[in-house]
């Protein structure tokens, strides 16, 4: 009989950037007041959850995030490289518009979610490049912690590969899901495979915003 393990992941508070609607990337921007805020009423939300470990993005946003949950549990969180966000090149830094704006047509390519598009000068990571980093650390720490419960602290373009890996969802295609700040979404493997236990929620928050598109 396969062991469940289950996974809670949560996505950075909130930034000036996120407010701004724009791309951050793997531009470290620190959390807005009400980021901080929302980290800790996160915090306060899973106090009564068994968690055997926590890990971090190791992008300021999310490890701060990371830190107040970890705090009042008395846990250390273990920093994780591969829970950056994805790469998004050229388009780090500038607000959809401008992306829009700047590179017409690779901006109209980037909202179709072609699979393999990179950014312009051939920067960044494609979306398979992107699924490939989270999806093969996923299933690493499942394999890594068979039965346990797993904290991830993470950004919204991890939390849309790993609901569409666990849906059976493609690369392609408009989500309909919410990726809030703050919310919590969980999800479960045992020998049935992958399956979503609860998504997207906020009832600890008061006011989230939804990740960006593609």
């Amino acid at each position: 009989m396969t062991a469940t393990t289950r996974i809670c992941l949560v996505r950075h508070g909130e930034t000036t950037w996120n407010v701004d609607r724009r791309v951050q990337g793997q531009i470290d921007i620190p959390l807005n007041d009400h980021g901080l805020k929302q980290a800790q009423a996160t915090a306060q939300a899973l106090l009564g959850e068994r968690i055997d470990h926590l890990y971090g993005s190791d992008l300021g946003r999310a490890w701060v995030t990371a830190g107040r949950i970890a705090v009042p549990r008395g846990q250390a969180v273990m920093p994780e490289p591969l829970l950056r966000e994805r790469h998004y090149g050229a388009f780090q830094g500038l607000t959809y518009g401008e992306a829009r704006e700047r590179h017409p047509d690779i901006f109209q390519r980037f909202e179709a979610r072609e699979p393999a598009l990179r950014f312009p000068g051939d920067t960044g990571e494609s979306l398979i490049q992107f699924d490939a980093r989270i999806w093969g650390l996923v299933e690493a720490l499942r394999a890594r912690h068979a039965g346990h419960t797993l904290l991830l602290v993470t950004h919204g373009g991890v939390l849309d590969i790993v609901a569409r890996r666990v849906r059976g969802l493609p690369l392609t295609g408009k989500r309909d899901f919410d990726i809030a700040n703050c919310a919590l979404n969980w999800i479960a493997h045992d020998a049935g495979g992958w399956r979503i236990e609860r998504w997207g929620d906020v009832t600890h928050l008061d006011g989230t915003l939804d990740e960006l598109p593609a």
